[in-house]
């Protein structure tokens, strides 16, 4: 079976998780996610293994069924009437613990709320989509957050890819273990960081990455509660709730509120 070496690594909580596991227990654990990934695959043809799913679909449309062919566990909670970030960060984006992770750095660490908040928003959008997520997850914030945190939320995406030792932030090892040290990124995150790394808002999406790649703890403990009042001074909750503000994202946070809509 072929496994997909980024999304076994991330399902342990990371490369940090995997080092500090045992042989035999990192072996019962890729046994068990080759089971699930069995469960999950669909026909076999030309001797590859077909998924029912895209590897870039979001993770909230991705069903992990337990072989029976019984879904119960996914079945999602409905939104209230007028959703606010925090309703879809308990019943759409949970456990979130890795921006929780970002975020609860950031703020240990000092920095500012707006960088706070865009470590707690970086990466929600994967819940709704995968690829190209910066770009993606900064127009779904967009019309609620200052211009300053989505830009960051955007350029993020590139310049994790790119070192800056003035602030810390190292090449990750992760990187060259998935891609190979010859790895070259894309041309589009290359344009992209050759933008950013010029621009005047640089630091913030610099700071985003510095507390990204770092919060994989699969032991921390994190909370909402921190940020409850960043959020109220920082990010422009619609009063008809999100999805139902007639903006130009407001289909973003419906597909995510209702995923299960065929059309």
């Amino acid at each position: 079976m072929e496994i997909d070496r980024r999304a076994f690594i991330s399902a342990l909580g990371g490369v940090v998780a995997i080092e500090a596991m045992s042989s035999e227990a990192l072996a019962d654990a890729l046994e068990h996610h080759m089971i699930e990934q069995l469960d999950q695959a669909g026909t076999v043809r030309n001797g590859q293994t077909e998924r029912q799913y895209r590897r870039g679909v979001g993770s909230v449309f991705v069903l992990s069924g337990s072989g029976d062919g019984v879904f119960a566990a996914n079945k999602l909670e409905p939104m209230p009437p007028n959703p606010t970030l925090m309703d879809f960060f308990k019943l759409r984006f949970a456990p979130a613990n890795h921006v929780l992770q970002s975020a609860t750095r950031a703020l240990k660490t000092g920095m500012n709320e707006e960088i706070v908040l865009a470590c707690l928003l970086h990466d929600v959008v994967l819940s709704l989509i995968k690829p190209d997520h910066g770009w993606w997850g900064a127009q779904m914030i967009e019309p609620y957050v200052s211009e300053r945190v989505s830009w960051a939320i955007r350029y993020h995406q590139a310049l994790r890819f790119y070192p800056d030792p003035a602030v810390g932030y190292e090449y990750p090892e992760m990187y060259n273990r998935i891609f190979g040290k010859d790895y070259v990124p894309a041309p589009h995150i290359k344009a992209a960081y050759n933008y950013a790394r010029n621009h005047k808002w640089y630091m913030n999406a610099r700071l985003i990455t510095v507390n990204d790649l770092y919060a994989f703890d699969p032991n921390a403990k994190v909370s909402m509660d921190p940020f409850i009042d960043i959020i109220g001074r920082h990010f422009k909750q619609p009063k008809e709730g999100l999805g139902n503000d007639n903006s130009a994202v407001a289909h973003m946070w419906r597909t995510l509120a209702s995923p299960d809509q065929p059309l």
